[in-house]
């Protein structure tokens, strides 16, 4: 499907469910159809303040101190995915007409708009970072200029630079002879004056610091345990071995964030893979997004870098006071001086899964809630592992999105293969940043005998999907796990996700169809149980909106809480605008981007949007319907975004033990709106607030509260 016919599809799904919309519903009720700037928050900037939620996170003196140096290296890496994707899509949507802002304002103005927001919390972060690092140093954690080093000191580090540095630097002139280098996605360079002494002259040159995965940004001091410097500082140290004669006069670092958003024409390609690994190799040469140079840098310097990269707008040019890339800094929140960091806990297990139990017939007693990190992803990875092992399991389908580097998953897989199993496996090559260690996989499972699916073309399968097929006496029986995460252990350590584990026949045949849909031949229109994107989980969404709008009453009430990482879709905005202005009272637990505006008076004055960023990630996604006290709860892989509902292969499917659905409107989905720790609160300007308890109040934090509900 070329990107034009895609963009048409999901102009026209939008158009049918807002036509819908107007036509079934009832009295009074104003039904919002047209998207409008009034009605709906620039998801950029909405993406902008929940990295300030993050960066509120390092600002808290109340977490520990390499926690807090741990989010400024996420704020840091976020940008980083921001400016390489976020900022790209706002062009993309102008260009094709399926932006909620139209084509107002224009790129170069939603630019500024996002310097402006930008450069305070770029104040705030730097700031932070120089109040941290002495603090640090008090515990032996010490990130030190080179000149602040001993003499010995500086021979060790420059021993280090002379065997393992200077055979890898490139220095690069610039002149007649020398054109401007091409600066890679994400490399940080030194901007380097050089005096030739006999002329007087002095020039411009590049030098690439050679970061991961070449060298450590954080070089070690010799003889100290968590002692370190820049390697750029060392680079610029020993400059005058890259310039022999010459006379170094200054050195200034900077950095290009380059569109790393893969166009990828499925419609033309021969072979999917071979198809991937060409554009990936395209990746480091795309538009340049942003520059970050050091403050100090002389305007000239700074001017030369800006007209040699394309005289770049001055929205996209960012003056950094401190070290640039701040993510470069993730090792140090690994060091073990437990007063620094979290307070360690060990995930719980499941009643119904502890001890050496049969996990089949623990499964076949009931479906199994799993609630990570709070209890233990070993219990998914066991799910597989025993699958693999068990002589009656026949057949193993697994849906594979993003997993770690040393992934128990994908050895289950090719364990399960190499004992005779039927085993299946979608690996989405398209997932972004993970593409080359997705091709990687796709290849050794292959090798093992596992058949691998690369995915759908024009669509990429996000859906969390696990199905096993087990000869039981004189029948076979489908067990699945099926959930709101990825099948990696290592984010499932902090990422808060749902999963359940369940032989509910209904949904093994769903999960049937939709393997038959992914890995072969299919038309399949239709589940009976399971919402499926593209096919159903819109409508599905949206009918069961307007089905509380319909039935609510003041003697009846109706509710919706739903809890997403971003609530982006305008139409599904205006089904819940429709459904407040009719009187359902709705709460939506929303961590990331929120376009909805609560709280307006007549449109969502029964709207509350909250916000939770604390030491988790809340990744998980669960939809709650009262339902005229029939209560639905849902829970799968996508959030409430175009994307997901539209471009992508995502499962939803309903619970139906009584006691998993009490759990999950409880706790998953109440108990966070009581939270005055990690609660954000957001208003109609588009403003978020930090909850505090209130005088005489106790601290509640559900992320607090959850680690002592379910972890040993």
């Amino acid at each position: 499907m070329t990107d034009q016919l895609m963009v048409e599809k999901q102009q026209k799904s939008t158009r049918t469910i807002e036509r819908k919309s107007a036509a079934t519903s009832k009295g009074s009720t104003k039904i919002i159809v047209t998207p409008d700037t009034n009605l709906f928050f620039d998801r950029e900037l909405s993406w902008l303040d929940f990295n300030a939620r993050v960066l509120s996170e390092a600002l808290n003196l109340a977490n520990p101190l390499l926690e807090r140096l741990k989010f400024l290296a996420i704020f840091s890496n976020n940008l980083d995915e921001f400016f390489m994707i976020h900022v790209p899509g706002i062009r993309d949507r102008i260009q094709e007409g399926s932006d909620p802002h139209r084509k107002k304002p224009n790129i170069e103005q939603r630019l500024q708009n996002i310097q402006n927001k930008l450069i305070p919390m770029l104040a705030q972060h730097s700031k932070c970072l120089q109040d941290l690092l002495p603090q640090l140093s008090k515990h032996g954690v010490c990130l030190k200029s080179h000149s602040e080093l001993t003499e010995k000191q500086k021979d060790s580090l420059k021993a280090y630079f002379e065997n393992a540095v200077f055979p890898v630097l490139t220095p690069l002139a610039l002149g007649p002879g020398h054109p401007f280098p091409y600066i890679s996605n994400l490399s940080l360079s030194l901007a380097v004056v050089v005096r030739d002494p006999e002329t007087g002259e002095d020039h411009f040159a590049r030098v690439k610091v050679p970061t991961r995965p070449v060298l450590p940004r954080l070089v070690p001091i010799a003889g100290e345990t968590w002692q370190f410097v820049l390697l750029e500082e060392l680079v610029a140290a020993h400059s005058g071995r890259l310039f022999p004669g010459m006379e170094v006069r200054a050195c200034y670092p900077f950095r290009v964030t380059r569109n790393a958003d893969l166009e990828f024409r499925e419609d033309a390609a021969d072979d999917l893979m071979e198809m991937i690994e060409e554009e990936l190799s395209k990746r480091r040469f795309g538009e340049v997004e942003r520059l970050e140079l050091d403050s100090s840098m002389p305007v000239d310097i700074r001017q030369t870098i800006i007209e040699e990269l394309g005289n770049l707008e001055e929205a996209q040019i960012y003056a950094i006071d401190g070290p640039l890339n701040t993510a470069d800094f993730f090792p140090l929140t690994s060091i073990n001086i437990p007063e620094l960091r979290d307070t360690p806990f060990t995930p719980g297990i499941p009643s119904a899964l502890r001890g050496n139990a049969d996990m089949f017939a623990a499964i076949r007693q009931g479906d199994i809630l799993l609630h990570h990190p709070y209890q233990s992803f070993g219990c998914v990875t066991d799910f597989l592992r025993r699958a693999a092992d068990d002589p009656q399991v026949l057949t193993i389908k697994h849906t594979l999105y993003r997993t770690s580097g040393d992934s128990p998953i994908i050895q289950a897989l090719m364990d399960a293969a190499d004992n005779g199993k039927q085993v299946a496996c979608l690996v989405e090559l398209k997932a972004r940043f993970d593409e080359e260690n997705n091709i990687i996989w796709a290849r050794q499972l292959e090798k093992s005998g596992v058949h691998v699916v690369y995915g759908l073309p024009g669509l990429k399968t996000h859906c969390k999907v696990t199905l096993v097929v087990r000869r039981e006496e004189d029948r076979l029986r489908r067990y699945l796990h099926i959930g709101t995460g990825n099948y990696n252990p290592k984010t499932a350590a902090v990422y808060t996700d749902i999963g359940i584990l369940t032989c509910n026949p209904t949904f093994g045949a769903d999960a049937t169809d939709l393997f038959n849909y992914l890995t072969g031949y299919s038309r399949q229109r239709s589940y009976k149980e399971f919402l499926v994107a593209p096919v159903s989980l819109r409508n599905g969404l949206h009918d069961l909106i307007e089905r509380e709008t319909e039935s609510h009453t003041a003697e009846n009430p109706a509710r919706i809480t739903a809890k997403m990482n971003s609530l982006v879709d305008p139409a599904l905005i205006s089904s819940l605008y429709a459904a407040s202005q009719k009187g359902v009272q709705i709460d939506l637990i929303v961590r990331g981007m929120c376009c909805l505006r609560p709280g307006v008076p007549q449109l969502s004055e029964n709207i509350r949007v909250v916000s939770i960023v604390g030491r988790f990630l809340e990744h998980s996604r669960v939809f709650y319907f009262h339902n005229s006290g029939n209560e639905k709860i849902y829970i799968g892989s996508a959030d409430w975004m175009l994307r997901n509902l539209d471009r992508r292969v995502e499962v939803v499917v309903p619970v139906h033990d009584a006691e998993i659905l009490r759990t999950l409107r409880d706790v998953v989905l109440t108990m966070p709106l009581s939270d005055n720790c990690q609660a954000w609160d957001l208003h109609p300007d588009g403003t978020y607030h930090r909850r505090h308890p209130e005088p005489g109040h106790n601290r509640y934090s559900i992320q607090a509260k959850l680690l002592t509900k379910y972890a040993s």
